[in-house]
């Protein structure tokens, strides 16, 4: 077997044949090389596990596909659980189908790995990136930090930053982790299937590691209509969604034994997400415009 890369890079994916073989070229166009590639089709219907098993053909040394039992479709937490199992680097980068990694995000993320030995998560900017669409009204924009940027923060710092959900934080194809952080937390929780399944995940690292927040951009994160972000807009399930989990992060730090200022906080959060399905509730009934 040949040596363990440094770095995994794991693109999942779900019917995505529009845009996947653009993100795992941004994979390929990295500046560093010493990384692998693992291809999670979730139960895919159309062309995109093609385009997937053209890439393997091309570098089977670098790029592996991997699927579900019986090609089932399990949601995005067990898909990219799945390809942690077969991650083999010492640190690990996600990858949704539709969006892109700038070229130098490998190199400039295990530079920083190499200095700070002690971080287990970094992240930086992600660009919310319109502009893939000529014919799109709205710009390309950046969230704010919400903390000062270049800095390494201890638990729970950047935990709070996350709960508040009013700035940058860290994102699927932004943030990188050590493997060995993403063993000792357990992966994704496979039972938030789509919306916060990421934010689960971030909350558990990020109560567990002191992580790095950068000032540099490393990702493109595409908005279109069909991703799941603006499905759960139209049918109005983020803060049904939000609300559970809550739930189950208040559960999450109670068991860990999180201070009682940070569970406040979450019943806080908690009374907020409540309000707003109240308020769509609301907008509905009376046709009112948010």
């Amino acid at each position: 077997m040949r040596a363990a890369p440094r770095s995994t890079a794991i693109i999942i994916f779900l019917d995505e044949e529009r845009f996947l073989r653009e993100a795992i070229e941004s994979v390929f166009n990295q500046t560093a090389d010493d990384w692998e590639l693992l291809l999670v089709d979730d139960g895919s219907r159309d062309g995109s596990p093609d385009i997937a098993a053209d890439f393997v053909r091309s570098a089977p040394h670098k790029v592996r596909l991997l699927q579900h039992p019986h090609h089932e479709n399990r949601g995005m937490s067990a898909s990219r659980n799945l390809g942690l199992s077969h991650a083999r680097g010492e640190f690990i980068g996600f990858l949704d189908a539709d969006d892109l990694w700038l070229p130098t995000k490998l190199t400039e993320q295990q530079e920083r790995f190499d200095r700070e030995p002690d971080i287990g998560l970094l992240y930086g900017r992600t660009l919310i990136w319109h502009q893939w669409n000529p014919a799109a009204a709205a710009e390309d924009f950046l969230y704010p930090l919400g903390v000062e940027p270049d800095r390494t923060y201890a638990p729970p710092a950047l935990f709070e930053v996350l709960l508040a959900n009013k700035a940058q934080t860290p994102t699927t194809c932004n943030a990188m982790m050590r493997s060995a952080l993403i063993e000792r937390i357990g992966g994704f929780e496979e039972a938030f299937r789509g919306m916060f399944e990421d934010q689960v995940f971030f909350a558990k690292a990020l109560l567990a590691a002191p992580a790095h927040v950068a000032d540099r951009v490393w990702a493109k994160y595409r908005q279109h209509d069909d991703s799941h972000s603006f499905v759960a807009e139209r049918t109005h399930s983020v803060s049904k969604s939000r609300i559970t989990y809550l739930h189950w992060l208040d559960a999450y730090a109670r068991r860990i034994g999180v201070a009682e200022a940070g569970l406040r906080a979450i019943t806080r959060e908690t009374a907020t997400a409540r309000r707003a399905v109240w308020g769509d509730r609301l907008s509905r009934v009376f046709g009112l415009a948010r």
